[in-house]
């Protein structure tokens, strides 16, 4: 299975009641898997019942895919959790989170080397033979870089991608967090980045602070989506077409009309440029 082309947005429990009551005309909802890691109660009821009516991405937090190993039991309760409701996508980010038996509440960057590029590729295939299906990877939002790195991060991705059949998960607002923090052009990364392994779009919105080297942004998923953020989504929607897309809003959730009237602007981005595409 994969997710439709369309937008969806990251599901939270207040939206619940709103959502039953409007049936919203969306693609899928997204879950960050760490939530549900649970056996039971509101949380899971809310979820199986979405399930019923709609497509759903399961998107990991705490794997730890860049880390020295995976943790075996938090990969068996992930595995739970994809049979259970059997998820349109599971995704994870190119970051590491955990150091033995610590797990840190952060996605840390990591340097992209051979050595590092031939245990994330042993990662995957781990992930991806233990649930039993293909996982996508998400590129990250960074605020350092690594003088020991060799391998641009774009051809990191592809390289992965291709020895592990695994998808990639393309988050805009990653790219522009990323290059203006390292005073390097979006347009150009993306250039290099291999769209036709794009399963999966997301978009959040960001915090800026200044400093006296210039701008720093923040990956915060606490408000509305930046404009740069957007058009470089549309220059995304040209190259690659349609794919499914979702707006991630974790912090200061608004109230549901507000995340929902981001989801309908990035609709009306894939839907203006399939009618193009039809014409």
């Amino acid at each position: 299975m994969a997710l439709r082309a369309g937008t969806g947005v990251g599901f939270k429990p207040q939206h619940f009641t709103a959502i039953q009551g409007t049936a919203p005309d969306l693609a899928f909802f997204e879950v960050h898997a760490e939530n549900y890691m649970g056996a039971g109660g509101a949380p899971h009821a809310m979820l199986t019942r979405l399930r019923q009516d709609y497509q759903l991405s399961i998107h990991g937090v705490g794997l730890s895919i860049g880390g020295t190993h995976l943790n075996s039991d938090h990969l068996q309760r992930l595995k739970a959790l994809c049979d259970r409701y059997q998820p349109d996508s599971f995704s994870e980010h190119l970051a590491w989170s955990s150091h033995g038996n610590e797990f840190l509440n952060d996605l840390l960057p990591l340097p992209y080397t051979p050595q590092n590029l031939d245990r994330i590729c042993d990662h995957v295939d781990q992930v991806q033979e233990v649930l039993g299906r293909r996982m996508l990877l998400e590129n990250p939002a960074t605020y350092v870089t690594f003088a020991e790195s060799s391998i641009p991060e774009t051809e990191f991705m592809t390289r992965i991608a291709r020895r592990t059949g695994c998808g990639l998960l393309l988050d805009v607002s990653n790219v522009f967090v990323s290059c203006v923090n390292h005073r390097t052009d979006p347009l150009a990364y993306l250039a290099e980045f291999p769209l036709d392994l794009v399963d999966e779009i997301h978009l959040g919105g960001h915090e800026e602070e200044e400093l006296p080297s210039g701008p720093l942004l923040i990956d915060a998923h606490g408000r509305e989506v930046a404009q740069p953020v957007w058009a470089l989504f549309g220059h995304v929607l040209d190259r690659r077409g349609a794919v499914a897309t979702l707006v991630e809003w974790d912090n200061d959730v608004p109230d549901w009309a507000t995340l929902k009237a981001e989801a309908d602007r990035a609709d009306a981005m894939i839907r203006e440029r399939d009618s193009h595409v039809a014409a």
